[in-house]
């Protein structure tokens, strides 16, 4: 059964789908999201895994977090380690307010055609992080089409999901060829596929009140915005979240937020949500504890021409308290 359930999600994943019992996920945990006082630390630990927070299939690059303060200025990371199965950093909590904590990736993924041969587009995020992993597009001896001379992404390094497409070795086990930008892409390139993806992946830390400026929005892609702030989240009441794309509430969207700590559970007990007319997710918890909430939204307000899909993506990590 084990075995079946991997081949099927290694189907999801090569048609460019998910589901919550069995993809990977990208999470940040942090000791807690709550301090009185500026004079302590937080603790996080970063992974990919299948079972939240259970550190079992590879770790988050810690160079690719960045700290913003609660004034809007940049903070840095502490005592960093890369593990085998997840990463582990500290953050100063030195001022009053809400931390953010956390990745932003923005780029173009896909592929093209040069004679016959497929090669990979991939972009480096606005933090330095890749889109699908390290080893993607841009890195030194990166191959050009018709050009310099020609090198390889490692096996299992290019851009794409994990054992999808361009995932581990690509298509037969072979090291895909691959190119930085659209703009490198030859003219006599065929069959150009190219997706638009936002993605972020923020916590929030909040010591003593919190602050509005954590939450502030850019207008866009995908973004946040608390009606209930993560540090007063409890299980007895309702926590309220607007969700917008592009600086407008955004309807509709599905949201899935999963209690941590499935190892020592049957079941996933996972809530598949969707956000109202104005935007606003509601969420009952049925548990005290700590939750992954991930949502997605697929569309074609692409800001590259000869892309045809944009992927926009916002995770957070919540901290619900006992009543």
């Amino acid at each position: 059964m084990r075995t079946r359930h991997a081949l099927i999600a290694a189907a999801l994943l090569a048609a460019g789908l998910s589901s919550p019992a069995w993809a990977h996920r990208q999470w940040l945990l942090p000791s807690t999201t709550t301090l009185a006082g500026t004079s302590e630390y937080v603790t996080v630990d970063g992974a990919i895994s299948n079972d939240l927070f259970y550190a079992d299939h590879f770790p988050i690059d810690p160079a690719q977090v960045k700290v913003w303060a609660p004034d809007g200025s940049e903070a840095k990371i502490e005592n960093a380690a890369t593990l085998r199965y997840r990463s582990t950093f500290d953050v100063k909590i030195d001022k009053p307010g809400t931390w953010v904590i956390g990745t932003e990736r923005s780029g173009l993924m896909g592929t093209f055609k040069v004679n016959g041969e497929t090669w990979r587009v991939g972009s480096r995020g606005r933090n330095g992080g890749q889109f699908g992993g390290a080893g993607g597009a841009g890195g030194p001896g990166a191959p050009r089409p018709g050009g310099a001379p020609q090198g390889q992404a490692p096996r299992g390094m290019g851009p794409g999901s994990p054992g999808g497409p361009g995932g581990p070795g690509g298509p037969g086990g072979a090291p895909m060829k691959f190119v930085a930008t659209a703009a490198e892409i030859p003219a006599n390139a065929t069959d150009v596929k190219l997706t638009e993806t936002i993605g972020r992946n923020y916590i929030y830390v909040t010591a003593d009140a919190p602050t509005e400026n954590a939450y502030k929005v850019t207008g866009k892609g995908l973004e946040f915005q608390p009606i209930t702030k993560p540090g007063a989240l409890a299980s007895d009441e309702e926590g309220q979240f607007r969700f917008l794309v592009d600086g407008k509430p955004a309807a509709g969207i599905t949201v899935s937020v999963v209690p941590g700590s499935k190892k020592f559970r049957e079941a996933e007990e996972a809530q598949e949500l969707k956000t109202g007319p104005d935007g606003v997710l509601r969420v009952k918890w049925p548990v005290a504890g700590m939750y992954w909430l991930n949502a997605n939204v697929t569309d074609t307000k692409t800001s590259e021409p000869r892309a045809t899909e944009r992927r926009l993506s916002f995770t957070t990590t919540l901290e619900v308290v006992a009543p």
